[in-house]
C-alpha cells in the first residue's frame, strides 16, 4: 500500500464518485485501526483523527507532489484536496460514544478499504469543534477561524510510529536547494506576470521583507511570492512580511505559484508549469493568521548567581 503524509494536500488515485458535483468543507483523516472489519467491530475502535478544513476543492493535479510520485517521476493521486489541518484529535471513539454520526464513521471505514479516497457524508461539524477545543460556533457562523483552531505539528501529522526520515510538514520542502529552486521559479512566474506589455510593470527582485518591487509610471506596488508544489492552502509568513503587508504606506500583492512540477537533471533542480493565485491589495487578516513560531525571552538569573 502506498502513503502519503499527511499535510496540506491529500491526493486519490481515482476519481471520488462526487467529484464534479459537490465539494467538501470539511475533510477527516483517520488512522490507528484496520478497516477491513465488519461495521460492528469498527465501531469498537479508538482512532486518531485529523480534522481539516477544505480550503481546495478537488482539482486535478499535473506535477509530483509526494515522495512516492517524485521518486517515480510521475503523479499517482492526481485528484486532490487543498486541506489545512485545524486539529488532531487521539484515542477518538468511532462508535456511538464519539463525534462521528455513524455514516461518518462508516464512510471512514470504507474509505480505507478504497486507498483513501473519500466519502462524502452530511454532517453537523460542532461535535469535532467540541472534542478538539476549537471554540467555534458552526451554526451561527458556518465558518473557523484558523485563529481559533490549536494548529497541528508535523509529529502529529505523521503519526507516533511514523519513520522520522523526510519528515516535514507544511508543504515546506525539505531540501533546500530545491525549496530555492521553487522559490526562484516562482519569483520569475511573477515578474513574467507584471512585466507583460498589458501590465507595463517593471519588476526589481527585493528579497526583504517583500519579493518584487513594481515600478510603473510613477506608481508603487510591492509583491510577496511564494511557490509550492501542491496546493495554495496557506503560506509561511515571517512576522516582518505580515508588518510590511499591513503597513497603509504600501500596497502588497500576494502571487502564489502552486502544482509546480520539479525534475532533477544533472544534479540541478528544474522547475516547470504551476498554476497562479494572485491576491491583489493584500492585508492578511487576523482570524487568517495562526502563530506557529515564538520567541522565547529567557528569564535571567541575579548577579552574582552563574554556576
Amino acid at each position: 500500500m502506498r502513503k502519503r503524509r499527511l499535510g496540506r494536500s491529500w491526493g486519490f488515485p481515482r476519481k471520488p464518485d462526487w467529484y464534479g458535483r459537490r465539494e467538501p468543507v470539511f475533510a477527516l483523516l483517520v488512522t490507528g485501526a484496520a478497516p477491513r472489519v465488519q461495521p460492528g467491530e469498527w465501531e469498537a475502535k479508538s482512532v486518531r483523527m485529523a480534522l481539516c478544513k477544505v480550503q481546495v476543492g478537488v482539482y486535478e493535479g499535473t506535477a509530483p507532489h509526494w515522495p512516492d510520485e517524485v521518486a517515480e517521476e510521475r503523479v499517482i493521486y492526481p485528484y486532490r484536496l487543498g486541506l489545512e489541518p485545524l486539529a488532531v484529535l487521539d484515542d477518538v471513539p468511532l462508535g456511538p460514544d464519539g463525534p462521528l454520526s455513524a455514516e461518518a464513521s462508516q464512510a471512514a471505514r470504507r474509505s480505507g478499504t478504497q486507498q483513501g479516497v473519500g466519502y462524502l457524508v452530511a454532517m453537523d461539524p460542532q461535535s469535532l469543534f467540541d472534542a478538539a477545543g476549537i471554540e467555534a460556533d458552526w451554526a451561527a457562523d458556518h465558518d473557523v477561524a484558523l485563529a481559533a483552531t490549536p494548529g497541528v505539528t508535523p509529529e502529529q501529522l505523521e503519526g507516533p510510529n511514523s519513520p522520522r526520515r523526510g519528515r516535514r510538514g507544511a508543504g515546506r520542502q525539505m531540501d533546500p536547494e530545491k525549496r530555492r529552486a521553487v522559490e526562484l521559479y516562482a519569483e520569475g512566474k511573477a515578474v513574467t506576470h507584471y512585466q507583460h506589455p498589458e501590465r507595463g510593470w517593471t519588476a526589481h527582485r527585493v528579497g526583504k521583507p517583500y519579493d518584487l518591487r513594481l515600478e510603473r509610471a510613477g506608481l508603487e506596488r510591492r509583491v510577496e511570492v511564494k511557490g509550492t508544489t501542491g496546493a495554495p492552502t496557506s503560506v509561511e509568513l515571517t512576522v516582518n512580511e505580515v508588518f510590511h503587508a499591513r503597513d497603509a504606506r504600501h500596497t502588497v500583492d500576494l502571487f502564489i505559484v502552486s502544482d509546480i512540477k520539479v525534475t532533477r537533471t544533472d544534479g540541478t533542480y528544474q522547475c516547470s508549469g504551476g498554476d497562479v493565485l494572485l491576491l491583489e491589495d493584500w492585508q492578511p487578516a487576523e482570524e487568517d493568521l495562526r502563530p506557529t513560531r515564538y520567541q522565547y525571552l529567557v528569564p535571567q538569573p541575579p548577579a552574582g548567581t552563574q554556576p
